[in-house]
């Protein structure tokens, strides 16, 4: 098989492939159109659904250019028909302003009528809007009851919230196992706070039994999810070896993590190993840098290591750490 022939083969196949995709997309763009302009026709003849539908297409720009007035318009319409969706999407346009003047009560109006349906979103946002009197007198058993609606539907946000007040004692008598059991059912769905909240049940044992190794697996689920103080507590556990071996680069690593996000914490842990050279390559810059960044935090043990740490590094070495700090205080990390 000469190569002419086989780069002629690949070129037309390319073609062939530009040609369907081009074909393919126009089909979806032209089926769009039919579909917005029968959605219109159904909505412009009093479809409840067809109007949510219109709106939600107005709100994201799908197949019409992205409108939120006339996506206030038609979620109106339908939410008026009694639309649970639609009278949900109408009040989170008035709690942020998108299409329609910010107006809290009129949020918290069709957030309560989708609730009433049922609509576990709605739900927890109606009880967000009495725990922080938005909208709404500030009732804490209201917002308890409304949050756990909507927990009970398996509303992972519902469920933390709920946690937290159990934790707290926030407009329900203060339990413990109430707040893990919470937690749990939060943290079981990938949410990154009730991770980190339920690992620190475990680690301090409340209302469970303590156990540093669930504390551990806790925080690094939620550490991998980004969550800075998670990723500070992980650090520790490898520090201190608590539900996991001993391992301080694995400690330095979360708390690097940690201290790039800006948690002073562990901005200056990573200073302290930087100094004695643990989990890292010893280096005064480096300690400097990350004990400049805690203190511009507010971290006064920062300051005091840092004014010990300036007698035994040159000018040169000090300028050098005052850039690196600089840099990362802007976020650009190596």
């Amino acid at each position: 098989m000469s190569i002419e022939w086989l780069t002629h083969l690949i070129l037309s196949l390319m073609k062939k492939l530009i040609l369907t995709i081009f074909i393919t997309l126009f089909s979806i763009f032209v089926s769009c159109c039919q579909n917005i302009a029968g959605l219109k026709q159904k909505a412009e003849q009093g479809d409840a659904h067809a109007q949510y539908n219109l709106g939600v297409c107005y709100d994201k720009g799908y197949g019409v250019e992205k409108d939120l007035r006339k996506a206030v318009k038609w979620f109106r319409k339908s939410a008026e028909q009694g639309d649970a969706l639609a009278q949900y999407n109408l009040a989170l346009c008035y709690h942020f302003g998108d299409g329609v003047e910010k107006d809290p009560e009129e949020a918290v109006k069709w957030f309560r009528k989708s609730a009433e349906q049922g609509d576990a979103k709605a739900q927890y946002n109606l009880g967000y809007c009495y725990a922080y009197g938005d909208g709404v007198e500030k009732n804490l058993r209201e917002a308890v009851k409304w949050y756990r609606k909507s927990a009970e539907q398996g509303l992972k946000e519902a469920q933390y919230n709920l946690a937290l007040c159990y934790d707290k004692g926030y407009g329900v008598e203060k339990d413990l196992r109430e707040t893990v059991k919470w937690y749990r059912k939060s943290a079981e769905q990938g949410y990154a706070d009730a991770q980190y909240n339920l690992g620190g049940c475990y680690f301090k044992g409340d209302g469970v039994e303590k156990d540093p190794r669930e504390a551990a697996k806790w925080y690094r689920k939620s550490a991998e999810q980004g969550h800075a103080l998670a990723q500070c507590n992980l650090g520790g556990c490898y520090l201190k070896g608590e539900g996991v071996e001993k391992n301080l680069r694995e400690s330095a690593k979360w708390f690097r993590k940690s201290a790039e996000q800006g948690l002073k914490e562990a901005q200056f842990a990573l200073g302290v190993y930087y100094v004695i050279g643990e989990g890292v390559i010893q280096n005064n810059v480096n300690a400097y840098a990350w004990f400049a960044l805690a203190s511009a935090n507010g971290n006064e043990e920062a300051k005091k290591n840092m004014d010990i740490l300036k007698k035994e590094m040159t000018p040169n070495q000090i300028v050098e750490a005052q850039k690196l700090a600089e840099k990362y205080y802007n976020g650009k990390f190596d």
